[in-house]
């Protein structure tokens, strides 16, 4: 960012509150997936940080991991309404096989509630949702998150992945940002 309209970074979540959040969801999903290999399926571009510290701390086997673009927003923070499918998944990929659904957040619902519907068409068996950050707030398409980090403020959040026009995704730790 250039020069004295940069927005000030606000300490939300640190580093270690993440890493201690994500080997906690590993744990719960190890334990639900006992015996199964189920796919992993990220929602990008946001998931990318949290998907790859997630499966690391995962001991349970996976069949693979597969990844799908939504996008619900242009170039800003607010909501277009509305979510497009902008690269898909073969079919074989998921078809009766148990989907573990990995969101970096889930704020209006728009994304994951459209991630979900495109998953059940495709023929997932199951699809159980895993997401790092909750935005009730801003809810306006019911969704149920079965694996939770953290439940956030109705604020704009980066870093871990989460981003402002592609910016900031790189921080390891959870910002929200302020006007200077």
């Amino acid at each position: 960012m250039q020069g004295d309209s940069a927005p000030n970074l606000v300490p939300l979540l640190s580093a270690e509150e993440i890493s201690a959040a994500v080997a906690r969801l590993a744990g719960e999903l190890d334990y639900d997936y006992a015996g199964r290999s189920p796919v992993v399926v990220g929602i990008l571009r946001g998931c990318f940080i949290f998907l790859a510290d997630l499966v690391r701390q995962m001991q349970t086997p996976l069949q693979s991991i597969e990844f799908v673009r939504l996008s619900s927003y242009g170039g800003g923070t607010v909501s277009s309404g509305r979510a497009k499918v902008l690269m898909g998944l073969p079919r074989p990929a998921v078809q009766g096989r148990d989907i573990i659904l990995v969101e970096d957040i889930v704020d209006t619902g728009i994304t994951t509630a459209a991630a979900f519907k495109y998953l059940k068409r495709s023929g997932a068996g199951s699809i159980k949702l895993c997401s790092l950050l909750d935005k009730p707030s801003r809810r306006v398409m019911p969704v149920n998150i079965d694996y939770l980090g953290f439940t956030v403020p109705d604020k704009f959040l980066v870093g871990y992945g989460t981003d402002l026009d592609q910016r900031y995704r790189q921080l390891p730790a959870i910002y929200t940002l302020e006007s200077p």
